[in-house]
């Protein structure tokens, strides 16, 4: 199973963490995984590319752990409103994303939001 804990402040989604496998299927071979990956790095690109903002990430392909994370989401470390709410907005359409594949997917994914604040 695939565990996703997002992580909020004062109302906006600045990160994720997931860590296991999603063993839907096999290794290679497993489209879930393939869809989280894909997912994932689509996020990662656009925060540092389309949104010209830093991304914290770290990937650890063999324990199954991925960080993502940006500051760019909240007020107390950026400035433009408008960046502000696409940074937080594609996290946050992330989040509702997977609720939508736990219907199908629900053996496999667990998602959570924390409220934390950004250390």
């Amino acid at each position: 199973m695939t565990k996703i804990v997002f992580f909020r402040s004062g109302g906006a989604y600045y990160g994720f963490e997931e860590q296991g496998h999603a063993d839907y299927g096999e290794a290679g071979d497993d489209i879930l995984c393939a869809a989280l990956s894909a997912m994932t790095m689509l996020i990662i690109n656009t925060i540092e590319v389309a949104y010209a903002s830093d991304v914290e990430y770290s990937i650890d392909e063999g324990a199954v752990n991925i960080m993502v994370r940006s500051k760019a989401a909240l007020a107390e470390f950026e400035d433009d409103e408008r960046k502000r709410y696409a940074v937080s907005g594609i996290f946050l359409s992330y989040f509702y994303q997977l609720n939508d594949m736990l219907e199908e997917y629900g053996d496999y994914l667990d998602v959570e939001v924390k409220d934390v604040d950004y250390v």
